[in-house]
């Protein structure tokens, strides 16, 4: 018994932080009662609760989720936290539901309402609040439950860094997104940050994929070249014009630990292409 109770301390002690079930307590919400009585749902059990769709929050790092209902009379509202291994996975689950037709407000990072669902992210959390109810005192309850609710919760409040190197001319507002693995198709190219853009009847997507270092950098590419038949012509060559059999043309370049890759242009448009991924690696 003392030998099992040893093993699960050590378990305890060298399993890293953010992957520990964490507790949470739920905010009051004025009028309405709390309930709580659901179970901490981990990454082991999260298809019990959102069946199909947990294979995309797993993908995104997920780690647990709290869940509470408020009710008053027949109004509901669910308050689910689903908390991720950081702020960026956050941001992607985030994106991943996202619509640029949506009503975005200022919570958390960013927050939007859209029907009876008030969601946001924060730090590594994502918030979904919703009620099916019509009446104007619950949608404005959910708000209110949703401001509590990020104040409450620790992290940053800001978008991704990152996305500030996405040149503003023709980007999609709002349309951003996160892949953590297979970008485009292939296990070997991950962790991608997405836009997409309108240029007259174009309509084209960029990825920028950062890299620990400049030496994983040129790895990754000379994978992704070498899955086309190409060879790096030299070592100082860092664009390239790719033909992907699963994807068409796309336009690869490179610098320290940075890779650019867009989609959706035609070869002829090398000049666009150019203009972009130098902007972006400027």
């Amino acid at each position: 018994m003392m030998k099992n109770k040893m093993f699960v301390s050590i378990l305890i002690v060298f399993l890293p932080a953010y992957l520990l079930a964490q507790n949470l307590t739920m905010p009051e919400l004025k009028g309405f009662k709390k309930h709580t009585d659901y179970p901490v749902y981990m990454p082991d059990n999260l298809w019990d609760f959102i069946n199909g769709a947990a294979d995309t929050y797993l993908a995104l790092e997920f780690v647990d989720l709290h869940v509470a209902e408020y009710k008053k009379g027949k109004e509901v509202i669910k308050l689910e936290i689903y908390r991720h291994s950081d702020h960026t996975m956050a941001f992607g689950i985030y994106a991943s539901e996202r619509s640029p037709s949506f009503r975005f407000m200022n919570l958390g990072a960013q927050g939007y309402i859209s029907g009876g669902s008030v969601n946001f992210f924060k730090g590594s959390y994502y918030v979904k609040i919703r009620t099916f109810s019509k009446k104007e005192k619950t949608l404005q309850a959910a708000e209110s439950l949703a401001r509590r609710v990020a104040e409450m919760l620790p992290g940053e409040s800001e978008m991704p860094a990152l996305l500030s190197q996405f040149p503003s001319g023709g980007r999609k507002v709002n349309a951003e997104t996160y892949i953590n693995e297979s970008v485009l198709g292939h296990n070997f190219l991950t962790k991608a940050f997405k836009a997409q853009y309108e240029a007259g009847s174009d309509n084209f997507s960029i990825y920028i994929l950062p890299t620990g270092s400049p030496e994983e950098s040129r790895k990754m590419v000379e994978i992704y070249l070498a899955s086309t038949g190409i060879t790096p012509v030299d070592e100082g060559g860092n664009k390239y014009m790719l033909t992907d059999g699963y994807n068409g043309t796309i336009f690869l370049a490179w610098k320290e630990n940075q890779i650019v890759l867009i989609q959706g242009l035609a070869r002829d448009q090398a000049d666009i292409a150019e203009k972009y991924s130098s902007d972006i690696l400027r």
